[in-house]
């Protein structure tokens, strides 16, 4: 596991995850909310934000938090691990709820409100991206490691076992 994607939900925990990922395996972590928006609240343009993404992807080692369908498959060709948050929408919205007013270190300014359009994009997430989502992955199912979780107890118990060898290999 060297070249590491954490994709889901919004709300699900992708970056609570990642960080904690991080931590066990020392690999450098990249959050695309960072890349595509600015500070203002702005976001910018595509060309920037993908050249900036193919920067990160030459590297040689990596976990890259976030979504953003459009640049999936290029993440999938050059990742060698997968982790899909697949949470039920209840979680997702508690998650994203449970953020606003909070400082995070994966977005460039505090949420000061449960945004409508982001509440309607994590409604819709399920049947807008994530049979897209599941396609990719069977198609890059032979050459890559895909892990599935669908609850947060899953996710953290995989992190406790990776751990606990990381402990045993010291």
């Amino acid at each position: 596991m060297k070249k590491v994607i954490v994709i889901g939900c919004p709300g699900a925990g992708k970056s609570t995850f990642s960080r904690k990922l991080r931590e066990e395996t020392g690999l450098p972590l990249c959050y695309l909310d960072m890349i595509w928006h600015r500070p203002d609240g702005t976001n910018v343009t595509r060309e920037e934000f993908d050249g900036k993404l193919r920067e990160i992807l030459k590297g040689d080692r990596w976990i890259v938090d976030g979504n953003y369908l459009r640049t999936l498959e290029v993440r999938l060709a050059a990742c060698d691990t997968v982790f899909l948050l697949d949470y039920p929408l209840e979680v997702c919205l508690e998650g994203a709820a449970s953020r606003i007013g909070k400082k995070r270190e994966d977005l460039p300014w505090v949420e000061e409100e449960f945004d409508p359009e982001f509440r309607r994009w994590i409604l819709d997430f399920r049947r807008d991206q994530l049979p897209e989502i599941y396609e990719m992955l069977r198609r890059y199912g032979e050459e890559k490691e895909i892990t599935v979780f669908r609850s947060r107890e899953e996710g953290d118990e995989y992190l406790r076992r990776l751990r606990e060898q990381k402990g045993e290999r010291e």
